[in-house]
């Protein structure tokens, strides 16, 4: 057995929330350079006339990085960390803590296991409701992550976090903390489905058939099935989220015009623009996160336990 062992008792639905928010948050910290790259990536293009004039081109993931460190500093890869935290311990803690009660709300009574329908129905719901709760956090993390800081700090549009919430709600209203929340909430219901529900089915495929059992390398397999069926299916989506949250007011009319302005201007590769960067931070995130997040939830059951234990 690697790792803690399963606990006797379930765990409760506040341990799988607080696990799943904390889980995320360390897996950020680990890969969060990943997905700046992939937000550089997925704008490329979108500005040639400013990218002309800053004369930056860039190529891969390690190309991007490297640049970014050359022309930004060091921290530069970090930008948007804490807006990044933020949006985890309410993102995650709600589609992916709530996944489980969610599941079994939609599961017929008497009925021992949900089905696939179940689960991806399960998948959509928490994906949905952590975006209405988490996208301003969403907002300002790419922002972060898509402005290029060549110059001193008097030239930086937001002076912090907090000032960005600030800056993008006077600027462009309340509804601009809540840009793009059709196509996150498309994204991350199909991100979560796929995660959740492959994670699921390839977890519980592993020990039925007890090829392993309930321990690091099940949940190894399993979380890097999730995340490379994850970024297959969410590249898509994610580059026009990307694209039309850090657009300026008045760019595109809306997601769907994005979307179009994408295909007739860079053609329909341009929806897997940073597909490695994607790969890399959405896998190495799944494998991290699931990983931490089923030992958290069986040590926070121990201190439960044992709190609650009158010897």
């Amino acid at each position: 057995m690697v790792g803690l062992k399963p606990s006797e008792v379930p765990p409760t639905t506040a341990v799988k929330f607080l696990g799943a928010g904390m889980a995320a948050c360390f897996a950020d910290l680990l890969t969060f350079p990943l997905d700046t790259a992939k937000v550089r990536l997925q704008i490329q293009g979108e500005n040639q006339a400013a990218q002309a004039a800053q004369s930056m081109q860039y190529r891969g993931v390690l190309g991007t990085l490297l640049i970014m460190v050359r022309t930004e500093g060091p921290r530069s890869p970090y930008n948007g960390l804490v807006a990044g935290l933020q949006r985890q311990m309410g993102f995650a803690s709600i589609r992916i803590g709530l996944y489980d009660s969610v599941k079994q709300f939609y599961t017929p009574k008497g009925s021992d296991h949900s089905g696939v329908t179940t689960r991806i129905l399960a998948g959509c719901t928490t994906g949905a409701m952590a975006v209405t709760c988490a996208q301003p956090t969403d907002v300002v993390k790419v922002r972060f992550q898509a402005s290029i800081h060549l110059g001193p700090r008097s030239d930086r549009k937001y002076s912090g976090t907090m000032d960005a919430y600030r800056t993008i709600a006077k600027e462009e209203g309340v509804r601009g903390l809540w840009k793009g929340t059709l196509p996150n909430i498309t994204r991350n219901a199909i991100v979560n489905c796929a995660e959740m529900v492959t994670y699921d089915i390839i977890k519980e495929k592993l020990l039925d058939c007890h090829l392993l059992t309930d321990n690091f390398p099940c949940h190894f397999m399993s979380a890097f099935g999730a995340g490379f069926c994850a970024t297959v299916v969410a590249s898509p989506v994610d580059v026009v989220k990307t694209r039309y949250m850090n657009s300026p007011p008045g760019w595109y009319r809306n997601p769907l015009h994005c979307m179009l302005k994408m295909v007739t201007q860079e053609g329909p590769t341009a929806f897997y623009k940073g597909f490695t960067p994607s790969f890399l931070r959405l896998g190495s995130w799944n494998v991290i996160m699931f990983v931490t997040y089923e030992q958290l939830k069986r040590a926070l059951m121990k201190v439960q336990m044992l709190r609650e234990s009158p010897f």
